[in-house]
């Protein structure tokens, strides 16, 4: 069965997830900077058969988009003509930043290492993913 990624949008940096074989468990999979998130996606395609994006939707609490939505809406256009073959999801990503630092949080990590806003990127996208799983 084809793994489903999910991708927290970041301007600087974007968190990566994926899915098990049975698209039932969500892992971390990566933070790379902006620039470099077409190479990476390219080579994951190489190693894993993956059918689905899972984009975060960042949304106000009034249900209003966050303002980084135009940024993404120009990322999904540019996703879906180097991958036209893979299909893109949309899940809310309210206050997964935060989620994603509480447990960060609460599993013991160091100080130092809870710091790595890296760490909170792929955490993020692992959060945004399982939700998306959840849902299905």
């Amino acid at each position: 069965m084809p793994k489903i990624i999910a991708i927290d949008y970041g301007l600087k940096r974007i968190g990566l997830a994926i899915t098990d074989e049975l698209n039932i468990i969500a892992s971390s999979l990566d933070t790379v900077s902006n620039s470099e998130i077409i190479p990476f996606l390219k080579n994951i395609l190489k190693k894993e058969s993956i059918n689905t994006f899972v984009i975060g939707k960042p949304m106000q609490k009034n249900n209003n988009p966050s303002q980084i939505e135009n940024s993404i809406l120009i990322f999904i256009k540019k996703i879906q003509k180097e991958f036209p073959l893979i299909q893109i999801k949309r899940e809310d990503e309210r206050f997964t930043s935060l989620i994603a630092k509480k447990t960060i949080l609460s599993s013991g990590i160091s100080k130092s290492k809870r710091k790595n806003k890296l760490l909170v990127d792929k955490v993020s996208a692992t959060i945004i993913l399982q939700s998306y799983l959840e849902k299905k």
